[in-house]
């Protein structure tokens, strides 16, 4: 026991020795990227008899066929993580990271119909969401990282899929009478907060792809519904979830779904034309939201699940969040200069939960809405969880861009 205990703190020794050292923005997300690139293997697993294949091609079907790596997944983490791909590659001129995201989405794409017969025959194969599309998260990120791939791609099986989900999302989500996006389950007719991301910046993205002004409509109406039923003056946070059934906010403010309206108002400002009559008020909605989460933010850097509870843990993929959201704002010109000093704090913060392999820690998993605050308290951050991986390169870029465009004087 004693030597296990040693070789533990030895381990951490090392991480947190790096994790001071290593800082630099571009260093850190460079080393998180290619480990997800290492640890993606493009490959099926039979998880009964464990034999490994890299096509569907003549394989009996069977829904004991899966993805072998978690970055395969039909998961609207990876979306995330397909627009932070894209985006590393354009920023730091490596076209390595593009093509990592061209290759997942090929990926499934080229191995679709193997698990559409099983999906037809009413079972749950590998990829399901990809054909049940019942709810936001089966389709709005996805899509979102998809749109960027094929900037370049160009595929019409892509172009079919985005309009695809565009129609679910604009004519088929279940909506509030004031067409507000909602969930039918588990709890009926309940408001999300992460649904403004799982819709939002796959809106603007169709209305800057068609041309279409109706997208960027129902975007910005997202916006202000979500606004008006979830932020909580008292506090200057939002909640995670409105009850419909009995017109009350959820208990908690949660720290990633106040990430996820964060980064969700910057995508939308970062299509919307210029010239837009909403732009400045969609500025100022995302300003005020800035403000108030600054006041949470811990002197690490970090700041907490359960943003207005010191006593819930520091989490890894908020503090990303808001540091991206901080740092575009003011690459953009959105907001002062000033307000950088968040992000910088909030780089540090993300850059010492970043291991020496570029693994993360202290990232929540994928958390549901509950009645009970002690539900976000005890909620998993198991090693190097998936949800991390997109935010902490978002946020990584925009430091880059920052820290090129002001480069320290001498």
């Amino acid at each position: 026991m004693r030597k296990v205990l040693c070789a533990t703190a030895l381990l951490l020794a090392s991480f947190c020795t790096n994790a001071q050292t290593s800082k630099d923005p571009e260093a850190v997300i460079r080393r998180v990227a290619d480990n997800v690139i290492a640890n993606t293997s493009y490959q099926f697993i039979n998880t009964k008899t464990k034999a490994k294949y890299s096509s569907t091609k003549g394989l009996e079907p069977t829904t004991d066929l899966r993805a072998e790596s978690e970055y395969n997944k039909w998961y609207y983490p990876m979306g995330v993580l397909a627009i932070g791909m894209v985006q590393l590659s354009s920023t730091l001129n490596d076209p390595k990271y593009a093509e990592y995201a061209a290759h997942n989405y090929d990926f499934v794409f080229s191995n679709l119909s193997y698990f559409e017969k099983l999906y037809k025959e009413n079972k749950r194969p590998e990829w399901n969401a990809f054909f049940a599309m019942n709810e936001l998260d089966a389709c709005g990120a996805l899509s979102a990282g998809l749109a960027d791939v094929n900037e370049t791609a160009k595929r019409a099986d892509y172009n079919a899929y985005l309009k695809r989900a565009a129609d679910y999302i604009s004519n088929k989500q279940v909506r509030a009478a004031d067409k507000t996006l909602i969930r039918p389950d588990p709890r009926k007719m309940t408001l999300w907060a992460d649904d403004l991301y799982m819709s939002v910046p796959f809106l603007a993205r169709m209305g800057k792809i068609t041309g279409d002004n109706r997208y960027f409509d129902d975007a910005i109406t997202q916006v202000e519904n979500f606004t008006k039923y979830l932020y909580d003056e008292k506090t200057g946070l939002y909640i995670h979830c409105y009850y419909t059934d009995v017109a009350q906010q959820g208990v908690a403010r949660w720290g990633r779904c106040n990430g996820w309206l964060a980064i969700a108002q910057v995508e939308l400002l970062s299509h919307l034309p210029a010239n837009h009559p909403k732009r400045k008020h969609l500025t100022e909605l995302l300003l005020r939201q800035i403000v108030g989460f600054a006041r949470y933010q811990d002197t690490s850097g970090l700041w907490n699940q359960v943003l207005d509870k010191k006593d819930s843990y520091l989490e890894t993929s908020v503090t990303a969040m808001f540091t991206y959201a901080v740092a575009k704002a003011v690459n953009e010109g959105w907001i002062p200069k000033t307000y950088i000093r968040i992000a910088n704090e909030g780089w540090n913060g993300v850059a010492s939960k970043v291991d020496p392999q570029g693994r993360l820690l202290d990232v929540c998993i994928g958390t549901g809405t509950s009645e009970v605050l002690s539900f976000y308290y005890k909620r998993p951050a198991p090693f190097n969880d998936v949800h991390g991986h997109g935010p902490v390169l978002l946020a990584g870029l925009e430091m880059v861009k920052y820290n090129r465009a002001n480069p320290p004087k001498k």
